[in-house]
């Protein structure tokens, strides 16, 4: 259906007059005519009489107007949603309760007048081909994978080291310890069931076991972090490894803990990733307060795998 005829049918039925609805649409009152009669031959149709004083509405033509007001209604906030400044930032986050989704919820509460969506992306291959295709307007990721470096056409920004911690039950050799060496860790089973083939923060974790001949396994299935936590708590040969923004909730009864790793601290390395040709006014605002709210690591006392630094 043509929306320029529905417009016209609708200024026609609220001025009563051809010529005054021609007027107001800036066009000619010839072409406010020709509009309405296409518009009558595509519904089948009259929705006007011709009276002295005007043009009124048909039956068919009062049955008709509320659901033209409508249509011009919906192509309205159609238009908008992708219309500059008005279209929500979408970024993608990862997960729910790692750094990425926190620092989001920073940005929401600086900027409340800015629209997001947050959408969580599996891997770094995907968040890349949604970023370029529009999908996204930004992700957080380490970057790429070795072997994969980022298309010339996607930037990318450092915004957040992010400090590991060794998280172990109370029966843990380990449990007491105010903080943990790399080399203390040698021989100790870290157990990571989420760790996925072909993502980066797997490649990140094999990257740490060659370096520092640690034990990470991955067998058996991911039943979430929940599961995790119950495992660990109750299991004092695993532990495992999380990070310093990733929000862990877990029963009063497990005790677990939280131990700092250190001599080097691996980090894991958030960056911002966006295309360079992306317009979205929002897009600015949100580098420039990862820029404002973020501090980098130390990085003479700090690892991170040479490919997750951006060039």
């Amino acid at each position: 259906m043509d929306l320029g005829a529905v417009r016209t049918f609708v200024a026609v039925a609220e001025t009563g007059q051809f010529q005054k609805a021609a007027a107001d649409l800036s066009i000619s009152q010839q072409a406010v005519s020709k509009r309405v009669a296409a518009l009558e031959r595509a519904l089948g149709v009259r929705l006007f009489t011709r009276a002295p004083r005007g043009a009124e509405l048909t039956i068919d033509g009062q049955a008709f107007l509320p659901h033209a007001r409508e249509l011009l209604r919906v192509a309205e906030r159609a238009s908008a949603s992708v219309r500059p400044g008005r279209r929500p930032l979408r970024v993608d986050v990862i997960a729910s309760r790692v750094a990425p989704s926190a620092l989001m919820r920073d940005f929401h509460r600086a900027h409340p007048e800015i629209d997001l969506d947050v959408v969580m992306l599996s891997d770094v291959d995907t968040a890349v081909a949604a970023i370029r295709s529009g999908a996204v307007d930004a992700s957080f990721r380490a970057v790429a994978m070795p072997g994969h470096p980022l298309p010339e056409d996607i930037e990318s920004v450092r915004v957040l080291d992010e400090p590991h911690q060794l998280l172990t039950g109370p029966a843990h050799a380990l449990a007491d310890a105010r903080s943990v060496t790399l080399a203390e860790l040698t021989g100790h089973r870290i157990w990571m069931p989420g760790l996925v083939p072909g993502t980066e923060w797997t490649a990140y974790y094999d990257d740490l076991v060659a370096e520092f001949g640690l034990t990470v396994e991955a067998t058996g299935p991911n039943f979430g972090s929940d599961a995790l936590l119950d495992t660990i708590a109750d299991t004092p040969a695993l532990a495992t490894f999380t990070t310093a923004r990733t929000r862990l909730v877990w029963p009063a009864g497990h005790d677990l803990r939280r131990i700092p790793v250190t001599d080097p601290t691996p980090v894991y390395p958030h960056s911002l990733l966006w295309h360079r040709d992306n317009p979205h006014p929002a897009l600015p605002a949100l580098r420039t307060h990862l820029a404002t709210t973020t501090t980098a690591q130390n990085t003479t006392e700090t690892w991170t795998p040479d490919w997750a630094i951006p060039r």
